[in-house]
């Protein structure tokens, strides 16, 4: 017996979740949410996002999935982390927690909150406020 659920259940969860976040659920947005949620939590790049929807035909530009990405991360979807210099990933876990970033692979790895102790941050300048800290621990493999 299969355990994956059928197609137009998971577009209209797709869907549901697209309405929660006051987004309309269109066909392109649905397949995004399909192929970023399907899998579990995850840390995606939006080159890997649109490689994966032209293996499943999804008719999307790379143009299409960069601003879909955008505004699932703000609507909250989403979390995007910037790693380095213009190398951005989006996170589908949106909960408190941190990372390890193999800097070899590129991979991430989600940390518990709870794991990372932060002692103190410098004051923000004036007229702002924190809003979040989020640590991002490199790592690279013994032998290198």
């Amino acid at each position: 017996m299969s355990t994956t659920p059928p197609i137009d259940e998971v577009a209209r969860d797709a869907a549901a979740r697209l309405r929660a976040a006051g987004l309309r659920p269109t066909r392109q947005r649905v397949a995004l949410v399909r192929a970023l949620f399907g899998q579990g939590d995850r840390h995606v790049t939006a080159e890997q996002l649109y490689a994966e929807t032209q293996a499943l035909d999804v008719g999307v530009s790379l143009a299409t999935v960069y601003n879909t990405l955008h505004q699932f991360t703000r609507a909250g979807l989403l979390r995007e982390l910037a790693i380095g210099s213009g190398r951005s990933y989006f996170d589908t876990n949106t909960g408190h927690h941190h990372h390890f970033f193999y800097e070899g692979t590129g991979q991430l790895v989600d940390v518990p909150g709870e794991l990372v102790q932060v002692a103190s941050v410098p004051l923000p300048p004036k007229g702002t406020e924190v809003s979040g800290v989020d640590v991002i621990i490199r790592i690279k493999d013994g032998g290198c």
